[in-house]
């Protein structure tokens, strides 16, 4: 069994989310990872993945940008979209309801013992 790394993490947190962000928008995950743009309902679930992986787990957007194999810009865009879609109530219910559910996961023994 290979050790956590701190890289690693942020791919299983970015994993974690994308698999959440696709049932919930009905997608599969693989799209999300899709090395174009794709259609529109696909780039808005990245940019929610993206933004939830941010926010949910307090990355930098420099490490969203590279567990999700993008570019800062890329995920600091994302982010900035996303906020304001958040006016709209139905939809930040929605991602509030999905950023509890990331934060309830448990972290990995190994982890758990690490520094802050």
């Amino acid at each position: 069994m290979r050790a956590i790394t701190p890289q690693r993490l942020d791919e299983a947190r970015a994993r974690l989310t994308r698999e959440a962000v696709a049932f919930t928008f009905g997608i599969e995950p693989d799209a999300i990872d899709g090395p174009t743009r794709g259609a529109s309902h696909v780039a808005l679930a990245r940019q929610v993945a993206m933004y939830l992986t941010h926010i949910s787990f307090e990355l930098s957007l420099s490490r969203v940008a590279m567990a999700f194999g993008r570019d800062r810009t890329t995920a600091s865009h994302a982010c900035h979209v996303i906020e304001d879609r958040r006016d709209d109530p139905e939809f930040d219910a929605q991602l509030d309801r999905l950023e509890a559910f990331l934060r309830s996961a448990p972290l990995p023994a190994e982890v758990r013992s690490w520094p802050q």
